[in-house]
C-alpha cells in the first residue's frame, strides 16, 4: 500500500503508476508463463479440483479487497463474508444458483452490519458498502467460470475461448500502448493505459476469441467475433473498474501475490467481469442448464 491518506488517493495524484521497465516485464512474463498453463490444465480436467481453484480465487480476492478498502484484514469482517462466498460456491455446484445469489447478498448485508457495530475502528473514509461490496465482487469471480465449466461438451471451449480473448486483449494492449503511446484511455484513473493500446486489445481479442472458435470447430465465427469483441470491451472495463478501486483507497497494487502483477484483483479484474457477461449471455439464450453451449453455438 502507498502511505497516503484517503482524501489524497481520492484526489488521484500522487499514486505512482506500476514500475513498466525491463525488470517487471520478465516478472510478468514468467509469472503468465507459469500461471496460465497451470490455470488452463484446472480447466481442462474441470470437475471439483476446478471447483476448488474457482473457491481458492474467490477467497483470495475477498482477502485483497477486504485489505484494501478496510486498509486491514479483521477476522470478524471478512470470515463471515468469506463463508457466504464458499456457500454459494456449493449451492452453484449443486444447481441452486438462486439460493447461491441470495447467500452472496446476506453476506454482503452482513459485513455491512458488523462494520457498523464498531464504527470508531475503521477509518470514517472506508463506508461500510465497500467492504460489503467485496463479498459480491468475490462471488462474481466463480459463477462464470464454474456455470461455464460445467457442460461436458462445451465447457472447456467455453473458458477456453473466455482466457483467450481475455488474456490476449491484456497481452495486445500492453504492447500496443507502450510501442504507439498517444493520448491516454483515462488518465485520472489508470495513467499508462492509452487509446492505441485499447484498441490493439480489442483487435488482438477478437483475433484470439475467433481462432479459439475455429479451432473447436464451431460455426458463424463472425458472431463469435462480435462476442470476443464484447468481451474484450468488458474485460477492459473490468480493470479500469479496478483502477479506480485502487486510487479511490490509495494502492498501486491490490496485492503481492504474484510478480509482476500485483494481488489475484490486479491479474483477474478483467476476467471475472468478462466470464459474468459470458455467463449472462450464455443463460439468455439456453439457460442455466447449458451457458457454454448459449454462448458458443449459434
Amino acid at each position: 500500500m502507498i502511505p497516503l491518506n484517503h482524501d489524497d488517493a481520492h484526489a488521484g495524484e500522487q499514486l505512482r503508476p506500476r514500475d513498466e521497465g525491463s525488470g517487471n516485464l520478465a516478472l510478468r512474463t514468467v509469472s503468465a508463463c507459469v500461471l496460465a498453463p497451470v490455470a488452463l490444465a484446472c480447466a481442462y480436467v474441470g470437475g471439483w479440483l476446478f471447483i476448488v481453484v474457482c473457491g481458492v480465487a474467490a477467497g483470495g480476492i475477498l482477502w485483497e479487497w477486504t485489505r484494501l478498502v478496510v486498509n486491514r484484514i479483521d477476522a470478524r469482517i471478512v470470515l463471515p463474508g468469506l463463508a457466504a462466498v464458499l456457500i454459494a460456491l456449493v449451492l452453484t455446484v449443486v444447481d441452486q444458483l438462486a439460493a447461491a445469489v441470495g447467500v452472496i447478498a446476506i453476506g454482503a448485508v452482513l459485513t455491512t452490519g458488523l462494520m457498523s457495530a464498531w464504527p470508531r475502528q475503521y477509518p470514517p473514509s472506508n463506508p461500510t458498502l465497500w467492504a460489503a461490496a467485496g463479498v459480491i465482487y468475490a462471488g462474481v469471480a466463480f459463477f462464470g467460470p464454474v456455470l461455464l465449466r460445467r457442460d461436458t461438451e462445451w465447457g472447456f471451449v467455453a473458458v477456453l475461448f473466455l482466457a483467450g480473448t481475455v488474456w490476449t486483449t491484456d497481452i495486445f494492449a500492453y504492447f500496443v500502448g507502450r510501442a504507439v503511446g498517444g493520448p491516454r484511455l483515462w488518465p485520472s484513473l489508470s495513467p499508462n493505459k492509452t487509446w492505441a493500446g485499447a484498441i490493439g486489445g480489442l483487435a488482438g481479442g477478437v483475433v484470439a476469441g475467433v481462432a479459439v472458435a475455429y479451432a473447436s470447430g464451431l460455426g458463424k465465427v463472425a458472431i463469435i467475433g462480435v462476442i470476443a469483441l464484447v468481451l474484450s470491451v468488458v474485460a477492459q472495463a473490468g480493470d479500469l473498474f479496478e483502477s479506480a478501486v485502487k486510487r479511490r483507497f490509495g494502492a498501486k497494487d491490490a496485492g503481492w501475490l504474484i510478480p509482476g502483477h500485483g494481488g489475484l484483483m490486479d491479474r483477474l479484474d478483467g476476467f471475472l467481469v468478462a466470464a459474468l457477461a459470458a455467463l449472462i449471455i450464455g443463460i439468455l439464450r439456453h439457460g442455466t442448464d447449458a451457458p457454454a453451449e448459449g454462448l458458443l453455438v449459434w
